[in-house]
């Protein structure tokens, strides 16, 4: 079974405080994923436990037998465009607030069964 992939753009979140629980997940079947995610008390775990799910039942309808046991092959978080603001300060000056976006991308497959 070739990659079955899910993605989240214009995510309205930092792509930096979602990037370490995708390191984290990469590499673990969906079901560990899943439950390393259910656990970590950050707004960014929910995006990807989203993406997670959405990826693992993209793969269920394209004729996936085992959903649990598919491993996170591919997880990774691009920075996406940015709304920028401005705050007034003192002295008639102005502070840049740049309101980020991330794009969530997550890849599952099968695992490779050995031929004997």
């Amino acid at each position: 079974m070739a990659i079955v992939k899910a993605h989240h753009k214009y995510a309205r979140i930092s792509a930096r405080k979602v990037r370490p629980f995708a390191d984290m997940i990469r590499g673990l079947t969906v079901e560990q994923a899943r439950e390393a995610l259910k656990y970590v008390p950050n707004r960014g775990a929910r995006f990807l436990e989203k993406v997670l799910n959405s990826a693992a039942a993209n793969a269920e309808d394209r004729g996936a037998r085992n959903i649990e046991g598919l491993i996170v092959e591919d997880a990774q978080v691009d920075g996406g465009p940015m709304f920028k603001r401005i705050r007034p300060r003192a002295r008639g000056m102005v502070y840049t607030l740049r309101k980020r976006f991330a794009h969530i991308h997550i890849g599952v497959d099968a695992p490779e069964v050995e031929a004997k």
